[in-house]
């Protein structure tokens, strides 16, 4: 018998059928979405947890933060319900700022 997830991860739905964090999961090339997918299940099994794989937001709203091949940063953002169940329900990636670079005088 093989570990058993602590927090169980769902795709928040919308009334009409929709599951956003799904759908831009689907969007994202297969290598990232491996990433994103593992660290999601990472979070299943080793709940609770925090840096650099999960972080808190407060009253209940926490972050799995994930690394992509190209140098962006994604986060799924999820509320963590009763139950050990939780809804991923918002996410995004963001590219890194780059500085401006300094020019000699």
């Amino acid at each position: 018998m093989g570990p058993i997830k602590k927090l169980r991860a769902r795709f928040y739905e919308t009334s009409t059928g929709r599951n956003p964090v799904r759908e831009w999961l689907l969007n994202i090339k297969g290598e990232d979405r491996r990433t994103i997918g593992y660290d999601i299940q990472t979070v299943e099994f080793g709940w609770p947890m925090g840096m650099p794989t999960c972080r808190p937001f407060g009253e209940g709203l926490w972050g799995v933060r994930s690394h992509l091949s190209d140098g962006a940063i994604s986060r799924v953002i999820f509320f963590a319900l009763p139950r050990a169940t939780s809804r991923c329900c918002m996410a995004f990636s963001k590219r890194p700022r780059r500085r401006p670079s300094e020019t000699s005088t």
